[in-house]
């Protein structure tokens, strides 16, 4: 005569959702909070996507047009009636341009001082326009090396838990103690899924701002040599 011998429902017990579920409180906030994380930090990689490929399109554009047009007036004006659709390589423009006609037009300031103060204008405009493009990088890296250690956190308090409720068990078994584990690994999970994201955009991003502040750098001298004939 066969036996029956009823075998649980380890799928069920070890569902994702079960899991989280009768994972204790501390445990579940860490979730939560990398949850919240992973979250922000997505909806800032694609901001921050979006930010550097319109600048990178625009600073071509701008440089297209900069070398076609040897009238610089015409330009400017231009870039003063597109204002805030120029690019930060067109606003490194204007802000220069336009310190330097104020600046020509006084006639006791000899040429050097001129394009000191012209160059002055090109950098303070420069910085602003990289700490616009910098913007959020810094929560992007203390969520790619922060996020793994609370979710670890979140494993090492969730495994205490499960071994400490072997204590009232006359007969440990791996069907005892694997839902706690399982429990505590996903904290670890999330952490890995919130960090890992933020770690390569940080990455990738860092990289397109150097090119373009180098590029922008590049193009500072030689705007700055151009006025310099001129003067």
């Amino acid at each position: 005569m066969p036996l029956n011998i009823a075998v649980p429902d380890v799928t069920k017990d070890l569902s994702f959702i079960h899991l989280i579920q009768n994972a204790s409180v501390l445990v579940q906030l860490v979730m939560g909070l990398l949850l919240l994380v992973s979250l922000m930090s997505w909806w800032f990689i694609f901001l921050k996507m979006f930010a550097v490929r319109q600048a990178v399109q625009r600073s071509e554009e701008f440089e297209e047009a900069f070398w076609k047009d040897a009238d610089l007036n015409r330009l400017h004006q231009n870039i003063s009636v597109m204002r805030g659709d120029s690019g930060s390589m067109g606003r490194i423009f204007s802000a220069g341009f336009t310190e330097f006609l104020m600046l020509k037009k006084r006639h006791s300031m000899d040429s050097s001082a001129v394009m000191d103060g012209t160059r002055r204008a090109m950098r303070a405009t420069y910085q602003r326009e990289m700490d616009s493009l910098e913007s959020h990088l810094a929560f992007l890296a203390t969520v790619g090396s922060v996020s793994p250690y609370v979710g670890l956190f979140g494993t090492v308090w969730g495994i205490m838990n499960a071994f400490r409720g072997l204590a009232n068990v006359g007969q440990a078994t791996l069907a005892h103690v694997a839902p706690g584990i399982a429990e505590a690994l996903i904290a670890t999970a999330m952490g890995l899924f919130a960090a890992i994201p933020a770690v390569v955009a940080y990455n990738r991003y860092s990289h397109d701002i150097v090119r373009l502040a180098s590029r922008f750098e590049i193009f500072m001298e030689e705007f700055s040599n151009i006025l310099q004939r001129q003067t």
